[in-house]
């Protein structure tokens, strides 16, 4: 129901009568005119308050209870879309873009205001702002946005990025000479995945290139992204006070270890490898001629998840990046809900949307994580290939994100496959690996199953899955609406399995 509304599409009376059956929600608002005529200081902030929520629409003439009772002409005998969507423009900053239109409903008008979301914070021309949200009362309503809230809320959108803010106070000698040399080593170190001309740069040039200093009438000034990659310690905690992390090692409920760090980020990210390290275990097994290492994490998984973590980050909340380490699982997370757009639904393929692009980009330049934002693709394709369960970020809010990595008894039977298959120049690719996974634990999938594990259309799904039984992985069963897919025989004798196909196909 949001989506059509936000397309601006044309609204018939069965679409307003679906939103007004489906109650008052943070993108649909009921405005009543039923004793008076609803002012325009009035609609122009219903309209700000939609604008800095979701979008939505906003329906005049409706109480708050669902009832129609009717909107009142507003021009006469009449309501000139045009001109109230003029005035709207007029007197909202920056402008706000809506549809309006009058449907009739039941034989009863309702005016339906459509309105964007907007990526910047809008007010009132008068100097209001204010947002839709869930009130004490558990129902939603408009309440005061304040200033931290401006600036996170055009962050998340990408409208200004955090990490290029300069910091007046801020100075060259804030900067520690040792990160500087610290990032040089990373980009030796990479294997040639960090950019090699910067390790050939002096320090200014490197700040330059990265973008963290701003030239302001012939002095220079440092930005919020340069303390956080290169500040000392003391300049960070003045500057930067919403910066920090935590490592923290459970046991049941015993807390072994507790320690917090406002670190710069490069040497925040090697500390935390290096702690992630010592405590992971390994054990070697010999799969035939194949000797394999497997951990009890993936460090490619964790190094990807913890970069994440950092850098995406909302920097202008409170709150730690935390990674504890807990019996058999470990979970990380970090203040600030996923960026606009990003949902739990659609990151494996969604486009890829920074919080703060000058961080994310020195990481990449560093050689730290891949430069085509695909990480959370390697946290699954990592956890899958040695035998655990994919990443669980269902614990994320509109406030935070959380990852938790599943550790524990890897299945020993789906490395020995997913390693032998490599060794035959056959790897089995991220989509490979979900649905082999997915059918070993259900049986049986329908394609529509296999689109929400894949977080794609049908259409891709099923071309995904006649690759895979062009290639001898999979096969299918019945037709139509009815067809369901299922591994073959010589997967499940690879994973010494034989009479599990069996019981998933059938006897003939």
């Amino acid at each position: 129901m949001v989506s059509h509304f936000l397309s601006f599409s044309p609204i018939d009376a069965a679409a307003v009568r679906a939103a007004i059956d489906g109650g008052g929600t943070l993108s649909v608002e009921f405005k009543s005119e039923q004793r008076q005529s609803l002012g325009n200081r009035e609609l122009i902030e219903a309209v700000v308050c939609l604008a800095n929520g979701r979008g939505g629409v906003l329906l005049l003439g409706v109480e708050d209870s669902g009832v129609i009772t009717g909107a009142r002409p507003r021009h006469g005998d009449r309501t000139e879309p045009q001109r109230l969507q003029a005035l709207i423009a007029n007197s909202t900053q920056p402008p706000v873009q809506t549809s309006v239109s009058t449907v009739e409903v039941e034989g009863t008008p309702v005016l339906c205001v459509q309105v964007e979301n907007s990526p910047r914070i809008v007010g009132t021309t008068r100097g209001m702002y204010q947002r839709r949200a869930i009130g004490g009362d558990g129902k939603p309503t408009c309440v005061p946005v304040h200033a931290h809230e401006m600036l996170a809320h055009e962050i998340d959108r990408g409208a200004l990025d955090y990490s290029v803010l300069p910091v007046p106070d801020a100075g060259w000698n804030d900067l520690d000479p040792l990160e500087f040399e610290r990032f040089r080593r990373l980009i030796r170190e990479s294997a040639g995945y960090g950019d090699r001309v910067l390790a050939e740069l002096d320090d200014q040039d490197i700040a330059r290139a990265l973008g963290l200093l701003e030239q302001r009438g012939g002095a220079t000034a440092v930005c919020a992204g340069a303390l956080l990659l290169f500040g000392r310690e003391e300049a960070i905690r003045r500057y930067c006070p919403t910066h920090e992390a935590a490592f923290q090692a459970l046991r049941g409920l015993a807390v072994q270890v507790n320690d917090f760090f406002a670190w710069p980020l490069f040497r925040l990210a090697e500390e935390l490898l290096t702690r992630f390290r010592a405590r992971n275990s390994e054990q070697e097994i010999q799969f035939g001629l194949l000797r394999v290492s497997v951990p009890a994490y993936s460090e490619t998984a964790y190094r990807e998840a913890l970069a994440n973590a950092l850098i995406h980050r909302d920097y202008t909340a409170r709150g730690a990046v935390h990674v504890q380490w807990q019996d058999e699982q470990l979970e990380i997370t970090n203040p600030g809900g996923f960026p606009a757009g990003i949902t739990v639904d659609n990151f494996l393929v969604a486009s890829p949307r920074p919080r703060n692009p000058r961080i994310a980009d020195a990481f990449k330049r560093a050689g730290i994580v891949e430069r085509t934002g695909r990480g959370i693709n390697r946290i699954f394709a990592e956890q899958l290939r040695f035998g655990h369960s994919p990443p669980d970020y269902t614990r994320s809010t509109d406030s935070s994100v959380a990852v938790l990595l599943p550790g524990g008894k890897a299945d020993l039977s789906l490395i020995r496959y997913v390693v032998g298959q490599e060794h035959q120049g056959q790897p089995l690719m991220l989509p490979d690996l979900q649905i082999v996974t997915d059918l070993l634990h259900h049986g049986r999938l329908r394609t529509e199953e296999v689109a929400a594990v894949l977080q794609v259309g049908e259409a891709e799904a099923r071309r995904q899955l006649t690759r895979m039984v062009d290639r001898g992985l999979v096969e299918a069963r019945g037709g139509g609406k009815g067809r369901t897919w299922h591994l073959t025989a010589a997967v499940y004798r690879e994973l010494r399995e034989p009479a599990a196909y069996v019981r998933v196909h059938g006897f003939d």
